[in-house]
């Protein structure tokens, strides 16, 4: 059945706005009396059970098994949040205040910790953002270091002195010399470039130009292939998991099992974050929208990030779905803002 606003009456979406309201607020589900008191309505009881019945056949209310009672079904709080959700942008002094909380004087890796604590602190959820992409950082350049048998240790230098490393494995084994031979060969070819540039040349460089490489030069791009995959592997920081053990529709122990294991092994969590990097403003997946089961009786709201217009990362808030949405969804947007404004200082 159709979601759009012609099929309520004002009556009606006055009423699942004031249903949303209360549940949001305590967690109950809402019957009849309180909720013509809450929408400020002078109905019969009758009347008021003519219009959730309306709302259940639309899918946007349903009864639990244990209460006559309703709480809003995810296509409710859908409608609710496209249709009739009124978000207060958050005062001048919340912003200063959150400023603050992203110091210029951090790294890029401390200012995403602090925009996930600072996103969890305020909202009391969970606050989750991805670390800056390494696509556009410069390569400065990369040293190669035997560690045992076929394993190397890779140390990529990016932008402002950063240093990460990478164990990689060889088809065989290489001298010390060898793989100086390898990163002089890279750094000469490549230093200056960023990283996508340097992707970008590294594979034509290996389609078309294999057969007159020499053999130090196929390992030396085998290598440099190897730490840029591995540098493309997005990560994320999250803090206030916790808080969600307060929340009574996540707190049986199996769920939260399932929702935990979701945040350590990661890989669903960063596709479900990468599809907001290419949004415009704030996303939000309500329930099962997310595709993912471990997060059905959960919503994230989450927006991109980005320096000089060029996006470098997500952040948002995981939590129930009865949350607060017009509160989170400024404090998300405000925060992807001020990350951006952040990370830009520090170019």
């Amino acid at each position: 059945m159709s979601n759009d606003s012609s099929d309520l009456s004002e009556r009606a979406q006055l009423m699942l706005r004031a249903l949303i309201d209360r549940y949001v607020r305590d967690g109950q589900p809402v019957g009849s009396r309180t909720l013509a008191r809450e929408a400020g309505l002078d109905l019969s009881p009758a009347t008021v059970r003519n219009v959730m019945s309306d709302l259940e056949a639309l899918g946007f209310v349903c009864s639990p098994h244990t209460s006559a009672g309703r709480v809003p079904t995810v296509q409710g709080y859908r409608f609710f949040v496209d249709t009739l959700l009124k978000v207060q942008p958050l005062d001048n002094r919340a912003i200063h205040s959150m400023r603050l909380e992203l110091s210029l004087e951090q790294t890029p890796k401390d200012l995403v910790e602090s925009a996930s604590g600072l996103l969890s602190g305020i909202t009391q959820l969970a606050g989750v953002v991805t670390l800056p992409s390494q696509e556009h950082a410069l390569f400065k350049r990369v040293e190669f270091l035997r560690l045992s048998g076929t394993q190397v240790l890779a140390i990529l230098v990016t932008g402002e002195d950063e240093v990460q490393n990478r164990i990689l494995s060889t088809e065989k084994e290489h001298s010390p010399a060898e793989l100086q031979q390898a990163s002089n060969y890279l750094n000469e070819l490549f230093a200056g470039k960023d990283l996508a540039e340097v992707r970008t040349a590294l594979l034509h460089e290996m389609q078309e130009t294999r057969t007159n490489m020499n053999s130090m030069m196929v390992t030396a791009m085998h290598m440099a292939d190897q730490v840029l995959e591995k540098n493309q592997n997005e990560d994320f920081v999250m803090a206030g998991q916790t808080n969600l053990m307060g929340f009574q529709e996540l707190c049986d122990i199996d769920k939260l099992r399932k929702l935990f294991d979701a945040f350590n092994t990661k890989r669903d969590m960063l596709h479900l974050l990468d599809q907001c990097i290419h949004s415009d403003g704030i996303q939000i997946f309500i329930g099962d929208e997310s595709g993912y089961r471990m997060l059905d009786e959960c919503s994230m709201v989450a927006a991109p990030y980005s320096v000089d217009g060029q996006v470098l990362g997500v952040l948002g808030v995981i939590g129930p779905t009865r949350m607060a949405y017009d509160r989170v969804i400024p404090i998300v947007d405000a925060t992807a803002r001020l990350l951006g404004a952040a990370l830009n200082q520090k170019e």
